[in-house]
């Protein structure tokens, strides 16, 4: 199973929906990186469910633990083992789910591949193995803000049909968490906070947009062809549960214009070489130019749902399940830590292997 990412700086997760814990082991993060749990534990805080009536009300407060890999405070250049316990687990809710396949989940796909699956919760599967990520994903925060000057940060844009344009080159972690549904725009959040309440009444679910801005990430990151950083990028968010599309700067909309409309114009502006638009979205050629990258992601509705739906049993006969337990009737809130934190693991990633291919003229 494909249970690690990255090359240099590279994280494996660990854990079911309701096993024992869920966690990440940390490997090739830098030495003397200053780390604490309490470096840590704000980002899972924004992933944690319970957060609101916007979300699932499964109790995990996500505590970290640093097993290994930090001495002093520092990191140590080895590798760093992240903890979570599950404290809240509730098998029974699932029962149903032994005997049949859940409508547009892993249920089906996974038994055919390999003969068995975990039922409670989804396993791994579930959105619960996300906070491995996360936590994985604060380091790799840290280590891009103190080492390189890189911020990231997400937020909603859309929910069902209600969206927004906001300045990825403004907006705050401050203004996203403003709200609940972690748009920062004030009255835009409102109308999307009731739509899920209404969604959520009727036993049903929406789905929307993340859109990520990462500001300060200096030209010549990225890698030739395959490696391209847009598409690292894009198979990390696309690995997330629930994600259903991907696309960085003008995205599909750039097949409305022609050259002449799409092309970021180049000009000098302080020594620096700088483009007048940002359609490529901060990535040429697959490699930083040095404008703020901004991508988006696009998550389905989410497919548990308290309605009764048509499905398959184990035994392949023609069945009905519905839903029961806890779950988000949007998966967005909580997306936004995630696209954040596969962003920052990335972009990690790529700036140890800038490092280490630095060309000469780069380092004189």
């Amino acid at each position: 199973m494909g249970n690690t990412w990255g090359q240099l700086f590279r994280v494996t997760t660990w854990g079911e929906s309701h096993g024992a814990a869920i966690g990440a082991v940390v490997d090739g993060c830098p030495p003397r990186l200053p780390l604490s749990e309490a470096d840590i534990q704000p980002d899972l805080d924004r992933r944690v469910p319970g957060q609101s009536a916007l979300t699932t009300q499964r109790k995990e407060t996500d505590t970290v633990k640093i097993l290994s890999g930090v001495f002093d405070g520092l990191t140590l250049g080895t590798p760093i083992s992240l903890e979570m316990p599950n404290l809240d687990m509730r098998p029974g809710d699932y029962q149903e789910v032994r005997e049949k396949y859940r409508p547009s989940h892993a249920d089906y796909t996974y038994e055919a591949k390999y003969g068995v699956r975990d039922w409670r919760g989804g396993g791994r599967t579930s959105a619960r193995e996300t906070a491995g990520r996360v936590a994985a994903g604060a380091i790799a925060r840290k280590l891009l803000a103190e080492r390189f000057g890189v911020l990231v940060v997400a937020w909603v844009s859309k929910v069902g049909t209600l969206g927004v344009d906001c300045d990825a080159e403004k907006v705050t972690r401050q203004q996203v968490d403003a709200t609940p549904i972690r748009c920062p725009d004030l009255a835009t959040a409102e109308r999307m906070i009731a739509a899920v309440e209404a969604v959520r009444k009727d036993g049903d679910s929406l789905g929307g947009i993340v859109t990520c801005a990462v500001r300060g990430c200096p030209p010549g990151w990225g890698e030739p062809v395959f490696d391209r950083l847009e598409a690292d990028l894009a198979k990390a968010v696309m690995s997330l549960p629930a994600s259903k599309g991907f696309e960085i700067g003008s995205g599909f909309a750039g097949t409305d214009l022609r050259g002449s409309q799409h092309n970021d114009e180049f000009y000098m502006e302080g020594g620096r070489v700088r483009t007048r638009t940002n359609r490529s979205g901060g990535v040429q050629g697959g490699i930083t130019n040095g404008e703020t990258i901004v991508f988006r992601v696009a998550f389905k509705p989410t497919a548990t749902i308290m309605r009764e739906q048509n499905t398959v049993s184990v035994a392949h006969e023609d069945t009905t399940i519905k839903g029961r337990g806890r779950h988000d009737p949007c998966v967005l809130p909580r997306a936004v830590p995630m696209v954040e934190a596969m962003a920052t693991l990335v972009l990690a990633d790529h700036a140890l292997r800038q490092q280490v291919n630095e060309p000469d003229h780069r380092r004189s």
